[in-house]
């Protein structure tokens, strides 16, 4: 089956691919937007109808507007009452288009030719045939039920202000010059304190190294530690971008199912595949199922791996916001045999533009991830390092994750209250102990991929579970980020939800 395209609207170039892993909707949303900000859609351009474009496409209308919906989000769109959707006309004061539709493409716009001619690694190859897609834009401002959103409404900001304010006055050449590789000698130092008491690690700041978030940690560990060939074990449904980092290297992606306790420990893989090299867990709290993993199964990875010499990843994202119980202790922490690599992020306790993450390695890996670091960006920015360290070390951290713990648990029970009161013949919540998202775990039947479009074009962001998966569900569900919105926006999105699955179950 080849590429269709909207034959009546030829200019936009509009395309589905049926061998893309991405949804229609974003297969269209990617198509009108690089028509845009080539300048072949003319700023002020009369869109097609919703639909003319479906009927061209053959997707339904409420596929389009998803797609509409997202681009006048961001801005490339914008929609007038009865007269349709156009090209936004202040897109090029806004900055989103570099070039004014009829002029000659600058050297920064490749052109058809060159398209074609490009020729990309087999690395770049295999990345894009992941489902990516959704990391490579974002939504300002976020909404209901976007993942991975924490309350920047509640961030102690003039802290910050005041504390990167002081380190900017006097910090000199000390933090302007190259630095550690390592990252920040007391950054390293806090957070290994840190880590210790919140979570139960068990290191030295000189296991610690600073990266830029916790994808790139993930990505040294990966170039340092696989070969290409090499098995390395996944959470299927997991993380999607570790499964980016890892089939980035060459290596092979086991699936691995999980259960009450949570993931299952791998089994011998298939023969001539060699045995696994690694594992990536979330142990705290499974994305994106949220279980739990129990001591039991603890224990038991921790012998595997050792019988196996294997390395386990830990991902620890946001283990610290656990409602019922104190947080538990991490894996690293009951490791004997120097087997778990930890990979933690500031991302979720503090905001995600810091980009600040952190590794603790075993001491005999630390030399080699200081090489894989050294030839990666060098080393993270100085300031922001004195800054997160005076944060963590003075205590502000753990009064700022205190309070965010209660903000979140008050958010999520508002959100149970509404899912209670409007979801409660459409969805089954999974385990909400922790976290700041929750699982609704729809009918047998019911595609989450479609719900999942048809609340975008209701102004709802609500992810796929499927989107996660290798393997096929036997369940659809979605995910519903709730830490990042008040409890009134919450509502009124569950509501907004509500009527489209009751639109669905009237329509099957």
């Amino acid at each position: 089956m080849s590429p269709r395209t909207a034959s009546s609207a030829p200019d936009t170039l509009l395309r589905l691919d049926p061998r893309d892993d991405a949804p229609a909707y974003r297969q269209i949303c990617d198509s009108l937007r690089e028509a845009i900000v080539s300048g072949r859609l003319a700023p002020g351009a009369h869109l097609p109808s919703t639909r003319l474009f479906a009927e061209e496409l053959g997707v339904s209308r409420n596929t389009v507007n998803g797609a509409l919906a997202h681009l006048r989000s961001e801005g490339y769109v914008v929609a007038r009452a009865r007269a349709g959707t156009f090209v936004n006309q202040q897109l090029e004061a806004e900055g989103l288009m570099p070039l004014r539709a009829g002029r000659t493409a600058s050297r920064h716009a490749p052109s058809r030719s060159s398209a074609r001619s490009l020729r990309l690694s087999a690395r770049a190859r295999t990345l894009a045939r992941l489902p990516l897609a959704a990391g490579r834009s974002v939504v300002q401002p976020s909404r209901p039920f976007q993942t991975g959103v924490p309350a920047l409404d509640a961030f102690p900001w003039k802290l910050w202000a005041r504390l990167a304010g002081g380190w900017t006055r006097r910090s000199g050449s000390l933090l302007s010059a190259y630095g550690d590789v390592l990252g920040h000698a007391p950054l390293r130092s806090a957070i290994a304190a840190y880590v210790a008491a919140a979570r139960g690690a068990r290191c030295t700041a000189e296991q610690v190294i600073v990266t830029a978030g916790a994808q790139q940690g993930l990505d040294l560990v990966a170039r340092v530690l696989l070969d290409p060939g090499d098995v390395a074990c996944v959470e299927d449904p997991g993380y999607p971008a570790v499964r980016g980092v890892l089939a980035g290297v060459g290596a092979r992606l086991m699936p691995v199912g999980l259960d009450g306790e949570g993931v299952r420990v791998p089994d011998a893989p298939a023969r001539g595949s060699g045995p696994p090299r690694l594992i990536y867990v979330t142990p705290s709290r499974q994305f994106p199922t949220g279980i739990t993993m129990s001591a039991a199964r603890r224990l038991q990875l921790l012998r595997w791996a050792d019988a196996a010499d294997a390395w386990i990843v830990e991902d620890d994202y946001d283990s610290e916001f656990r409602y019922a119980s104190r947080p538990l202790n991490c894996l690293q922490g009951l490791d004997e045999r120097e087997r778990v690599i930890y990979v933690g992020t500031f991302s979720k306790t503090v905001f995600p533009g810091l980009r600040l993450g952190y590794l603790i390695v075993p001491a005999p890996l630390v030399p080699a991830l200081s090489d894989a670091r050294a030839v990666a960006d060098r080393q993270p920015p100085g300031i922001e390092q004195a800054v997160l360290a005076e944060f963590i070390a003075a205590g502000h951290l753990t009064r700022h994750v205190r309070r965010m713990r209660h903000l979140y648990e008050e958010r999520r029970d508002a959100l149970l209250r509404a899912a209670e009161e409007w979801l409660a013949d459409h969805v089954e919540l999974g385990d909400t102990a922790a976290g700041m998202l929750a699982v609704a775990w729809l009918r047998r039947g019911v595609g989450d991929q479609r719900i999942s479009q048809l609340a975008l074009a209701g102004g709802v962001e609500v992810s796929p579970l499927s989107r996660y998966a290798i393997r096929p569900l036997d369940r659809g569900g979605l995910l519903l980020g709730y830490a990042g919105f008040p409890a009134p926006a919450l509502r009124d999105a569950v509501r907004r939800l509500a009527k489209v699955l009751a639109a669905e179950r009237r329509r099957s």
